[in-house]
């Protein structure tokens, strides 16, 4: 089923890869985010052999993304429904939407256009958490906070001023990864 585990990784990519790092998982994600919530509809949908999307329906709940919710009259149907830790993927599926319409086999004419509840076109932006300005991508540093206990998962030695150390130092800093 799975290829590697990235559980020992200190690596905030590795562990959500840990999680959702394969195809499948991110589609039946993807799914359940545009209402398909029953076991029949998602596969059918995904054309996924139906062991393969138990064990990724099983994963998706153990791990916290999904949770099980029974209907129908006999208990043994269930529906799936994202949890806060799923729907916090949101952002990270509107990113590869953004990328596959640039770069993939869809970037001629994207299926999707993402926009919020009144049809206005909606994307994601990168922003200074303390004024709220965009940021340039080019401009983005990742910088080793407290939890950074091994070298080789965090970006190679750069000098960065000393307002960047404050940032890294400072407690809410430290507790995003």
């Amino acid at each position: 089923m799975r290829r590697a585990s990235f559980q020992e990784l200190n690596c905030s990519v590795a562990q959500t890869l840990e999680v959702v790092g394969d195809w499948w998982s991110l589609l039946v994600v993807r799914d359940v985010f545009f209402g398909v919530t029953r076991f029949d509809d998602i596969q059918r949908r995904l054309g996924i052999a139906r062991n393969t999307l138990t064990d990724r329906l099983d994963w998706l709940c153990e791990h916290g993304v999904l949770t099980r919710v029974p209907y129908g009259d006999s208990g043994g149907r269930f529906e799936y429904r994202l949890t806060d830790k799923g729907r916090d993927l949101q952002p990270v599926l509107l990113a590869m939407v953004a990328w596959g319409d640039k770069w993939g086999a869809t970037a001629d004419n994207p299926p999707l256009a993402p926009s919020d509840v009144s049809g206005d076109p909606v994307e994601l932006r990168i922003v200074n958490a303390r004024t709220g300005r965009r940021v340039p991508a080019d401009k983005v540093r990742m910088l080793p906070t407290s939890g950074a206990t091994d070298p080789n998962m965090v970006p190679p030695g750069r000098t960065y001023n000393r307002a960047a150390r404050r940032t890294r130092s400072s407690p809410s800093a430290s507790s995003r990864g």
